[in-house]
């Protein structure tokens, strides 16, 4: 088996494969140009996008040429895949401000300045169409029996599926039909809810250039007790650091499921399998030790490498009592006025983790809302200067969460 093949079917990103031979012959001859598709629906990617930006780090370590592409155009159409309801619609003017920010973040993960991967943006070719061309060009080799077959719009058509998100399966197809042309890219790789336009793409490919193209899709992400992976009570985990702190980023995976540490070290780091596999038969507390790897090599990947040393010196220092460290976590500054008034308890956890109050109401009547290593005493409980220890208060949301207040005059 070709060697990037081998290392993503080890490392578990390949679910399925349009021709398995067909495909480890292709990789096997040479550089390969492949595509992987990001939506620029807000100027950050999330944890649930590091499946494929790892995949691609590991294709062109091996020898292959990526294309990240930005779907500028199909965002103002919006993909149904995977989705219940309509996506909201975006003006180009915030495409574009969005695409600014994955560029970065891309970056990370490939190399965008050598000319050994590419990352293009579809509007370049899309937005110029003319319609009645296209209808007759490319739709024309549609058959609406067979788009309405594929689980995406089967899902969709409970709900509704709009004319326009009808379209999407065609311009994603005829984007890989101008990579094919243009780059002589051969393979596309997405997620699995993406397996119908991939298709969709290499019959294009087949019946306009008479070309062999070919697909690979990776596993959708959830995490063993069924939650989608990189989501949280708070909302998505963000790689960009102003969204999602490095310190909450490092505090997501080193809160990782014991079930889950073996396959996230796997997908999210780019140590070897056989530490991977050391790491991952850690039982008990020694597990702790392989999430604490996950989550600095995690944060490292997206953050660098100072970041990551930060956020788990803060992580040491919030659970280990250690007194460096303690700026780097989640902090909010409140007025000594405000203090020396008294804050309810149940206000403030509200504020500082995002919750509503109910929800913050839950965590106080089960015991899990602490300040300092005291436990709030109930409802009525007002947090004061008497709270304060070395100049901050730190709130503790359960076992995993924790923040820190400091006074400012």
């Amino acid at each position: 088996m070709n060697d990037a093949l081998r290392v993503l079917t080890e490392r578990g990103f390949v679910s399925q494969v349009t021709d398995q031979k067909a495909v480890e012959d292709l990789l096997g001859k040479g550089q390969v140009t492949f595509y992987v598709g990001f939506d620029p629906t807000a100027d950050s990617l999330h944890a649930g996008s590091l499946l494929p930006l790892m995949a691609m780090a590991h294709m062109q370590r091996n020898g292959h040429r990526p294309i990240a592409i930005l779907g500028g155009g199909t965002a103002m159409v919006g993909d149904p895949s995977g989705k219940t309801e309509m996506r909201k619609m975006l003006s180009a003017e915030q495409i574009n401000r969005n695409a600014e920010g994955l560029r970065k973040q891309l970056s990370r993960f490939i190399d965008l300045d050598s000319g050994e991967a590419l990352m293009l943006n579809n509007s370049d070719w899309l937005m110029g169409l003319n319609y009645i061309e296209f209808l007759r060009d490319i739709g024309r080799h549609f058959s609406v029996n067979r788009m309405l077959s594929f689980e995406s719009y089967k899902i969709r058509m409970e709900k509704g599926l709009s004319f326009l998100e009808f379209n999407y399966q065609l311009l994603q197809a005829y984007d890989f039909l101008v990579l094919y042309r243009e780059h002589s890219c051969k393979l596309q790789m997405g997620g699995d809810d993406q397996w119908g336009n991939i298709v969709a793409g290499m019959d294009l490919i087949r019946r306009v250039e008479s070309g062999e193209a070919h697909g690979l899709t990776f596993p959708l992400l959830t995490t063993a007790s069924g939650e989608k992976m990189g989501k949280t009570a708070k909302g998505a985990v963000w790689l960009s650091a102003e969204r999602t702190s490095p310190y909450d980023f490092f505090q997501y995976f080193r809160n990782t499921d014991d079930r889950d540490v073996k396959r996230f070290l796997a997908y999210f780091t780019f140590l070897p399998m056989e530490e991977v596999r050391k790491l991952g038969a850690l039982k008990d507390a020694e597990i702790n030790e392989a999430k604490e790897v996950l989550a600095y090599e995690a944060t490292r990947i997206v953050h660098g490498e100072q970041a990551a040393q930060e956020a788990r010196q803060g992580a040491k220092s919030a659970f280990g009592g250690m007194d460096s460290g303690r700026e780097n976590i989640p902090t909010t500054s409140i007025s000594k006025a405000r203090l020396v008034e008294g804050i309810l308890a149940i206000d403030l956890f509200a504020q500082v983790f995002s919750q509503s109050k109910s929800d913050a109401r839950r965590l106080i009547k089960g015991g899990g809302a602490r300040i300092g290593e005291n436990k709030v005493s109930g409802f009525e409980h007002m947090v004061t200067m008497d709270a304060l220890k070395d100049g901050q208060v730190l709130l503790r949301a359960g076992k995993k969460r924790i923040h820190r207040i400091v006074v400012k005059d």
